[in-house]
């Protein structure tokens, strides 16, 4: 965002709605984000080997030629798979869920298809990241490194040294922060 006037102020920090005014809110959370994808078997291998997460549910679904793929760090044992009505009531009981779209053919050379923006691009912002914690942030960048993951920025790099970011198969940007260290300012509990 540039040309922005002179004398602009941002909004005051200290101004803005905190918290739930509404006590009917209160067993609210935060279920999960969709990206789409373009090649599900190049995604799933990142996000599974590369990032640890958990495929806990496939849904094909023919009529609109796509297939959603539900992963997770799963908070409890997963289910069994073969009971749908368990897995559903278990699966919607998680946090943090991240459900990757693959509208069928995309992966195709044939398609003719490009691939997704990520949200970052100039002439497209709006979606930026998401975020995956992990125990020691430069032991996990040390071994991203060696499986070939492509970094947009390395800790080392810039002025915030607490985080960096990754890029997944389809260029969407993943924040990857320590749960937990000295610099209680940039980790979280």
């Amino acid at each position: 965002m540039s040309n922005l006037p002179d004398d602009y102020k941002p909004p005051d920090p200290h101004n803005l709605p905190t918290g739930p005014l509404d006590t009917s809110t209160s067993s609210y959370g935060f279920s999960h984000t969709m990206i789409r994808i373009k090649d599900p078997h190049v995604s799933l291998d990142f996000y599974t080997r590369i990032l640890g997460m958990t495929l806990v549910r496939i849904m094909p679904m023919a009529a609109g030629k796509f297939t959603n793929y539900f992963l997770c760090y799963p908070q409890s044992e997963v289910p069994d798979t073969d009971n749908h009505d368990g897995l559903m009531q278990w699966l919607w009981q998680q946090q943090g869920i991240l459900e990757l779209c693959h509208n069928w053919g995309t992966e195709l050379p044939s398609s003719g298809f490009e691939g997704y923006k990520s949200g970052n691009e100039p002439e497209h912002k709006g979606f930026g990241h998401i975020c995956v914690f992990v125990d020691d942030l430069h032991k996990a960048c040390d071994r991203f490194t060696k499986l070939g993951v492509q970094f947009k920025k390395r800790p080392e790099d810039g002025q915030m040294r607490h985080i960096a970011f990754i890029l997944d198969p389809d260029r969407y940007w993943i924040e990857i922060i320590q749960k937990s260290a000295g610099d209680k300012e940039h980790t979280i509990p």
